[in-house]
């Protein structure tokens, strides 16, 4: 299993309407909402390319944004942690 942990910007959350349509994606197998960080699990990955958009709205006005993290890890070896950022994007 492969876990999507993404910590969205400060001030944001994830829309119902990403998380329906992540849900409804195949390879999705559960999605969990926490304080501050949505978990996408996927069953499995292999050699194709997946695109996953998580569409945020901001709830909370927050000056000078700091970059967010994405963490991409195998759930029975997290020691293959991949990890990006993403900064504001589609304003």
């Amino acid at each position: 299993m492969v876990i999507i942990e993404v910590s969205p910007l400060s001030g944001f959350v994830m829309t119902s309407r990403s998380r329906m349509l992540l849900e409804n994606r195949t390879i999705v197998k559960k999605i969990e909402v926490k304080t501050n960080v949505v978990y996408i699990y996927l069953e499995k990955l292999n050699d194709e390319s997946q695109t996953f958009i998580l569409q945020l709205e901001q709830v909370i006005q927050v000056k000078n944004l700091k970059p967010a993290s994405i963490k991409v890890y195998d759930y029975y070896q997290p020691g293959g942690l991949q990890i990006s950022s993403y900064s504001e994007v589609g304003r």
